[in-house]
């Protein structure tokens, strides 16, 4: 194992990592006790306008909570709706509350966190059609939330990548609801763990081979699914007529060439695709703030700049 390519917040995080995964076997409820972050102080909103919950409809049955960040300026604002990551089974609002509030700051969007139903108590396609549904939910509801629905763009770190990356498969086979971006974390794109980032870091780097199975198991009904394109979308077809798409991977992560090889599948169906490797990092460190807090604000600013660039072209249009 060699952590020389690791950045001295990558040492502090796999330390804490690798303790809480010697309680993998205790299950999937003690775990999620274990990752459980205190909720954020609400009156402490920074820079932001507001922020409240309410629940939304998923299906006839489910709804689903739904937190909501907004920018202090003056709107309609473009909205950012951003999936949680946690291997589909771990995660909840308060995780992703600090990133998502700083990138309703830098990119002036109002962002809305989906609380999907987790696995394994709802698999896979239920956190996938969750997700799905609140796109549509905020794309016919953006009004009354300040937002602009033409100007959507989906985004998560992990499996929440993972959900953004399928939801905007699914809104173009499904003819919408429209979607300008896709911010792609650290994305699970298939359920491939034969990699070279696989082997280089299945163990001792945080996410290790070991946890990743256990969470495609968690998720997945059968094997039958892994190879289901809105399970994983590297696996698909057709990845041509997609959102543009911004894709960050960590160099120390097991999932940075599944990231890698998307990004070099979307560019060769001809869509508009940056991807970038940020050096030293590992998986997770997006939605950890209290150690990895000035690496959150680069890619936040990343975001902030792509995000910038699409809606210049957007509006003047042409393509970046």
């Amino acid at each position: 194992m060699d952590l020389a390519k690791l950045s001295p917040e990558s040492k502090v995080y796999i330390e804490g990592f690798n303790q809480i995964l010697e309680n993998l076997s205790l299950g999937h409820q003690a775990i999620r006790e274990l990752f459980k972050k205190p909720p954020g102080k609400k009156e402490d909103i920074g820079r932001l306008a507001k922020i409240e919950e309410q629940f939304i409809p998923v299906d006839k049955d489910a709804n689903v909570k739904i937190r909501i960040y907004t920018p202090k300026a003056d709107g309609p604002f473009p909205i950012f709706i951003y999936y949680h990551g946690g291997g589909w089974v771990l995660g909840d609002l308060e995780g992703s509350d600090a990133t998502c509030r700083l990138i309703a700051e830098r990119t002036e969007s109002i962002v809305v966190s989906v609380d999907y139903r987790l696995s394994p108590e709802y698999k896979f396609p239920i956190p996938v059609n969750d997700c799905y549904a609140a796109l549509q939910w905020v794309s016919e509801n953006a009004a009354l939330i300040n937002g602009d629905a033409s100007n959507i763009v989906v985004g998560g770190d992990s499996a929440g990548g993972n959900m953004a990356a399928v939801v905007s498969m699914m809104a173009r086979d499904k003819k919408g609801p429209d979607i300008s971006a896709q911010i792609l974390i650290y994305p699970s794109a298939s359920f491939n763990v034969n990699t070279k980032s696989f082997e280089e870091f299945k163990s001792g780097f945080g996410l290790t081979k070991e946890l990743a199975i256990w969470f495609s198991d968690h998720y997945i009904r059968d094997d039958a699914d892994k190879m289901e394109k809105y399970a994983a979308p590297l696996i698909a077809d057709d990845l041509s007529n997609l959102p543009p798409a911004l894709i960050i991977v960590a160099e120390n992560d097991v999932l940075r060439d599944d990231g890698l090889a998307y990004a070099k599948r979307l560019k060769e169906a001809k869509v508009i695709v940056e991807s970038i490797c940020e050096q030293g990092l590992v998986h997770g460190y997006f939605s950890n703030p209290d150690i990895f807090p000035e690496q959150i604000k680069n890619t936040i600013s990343t975001i902030a700049r792509f995000l910038q660039e699409k809606n210049q072209s957007r509006l003047s249009g042409l393509e970046i």
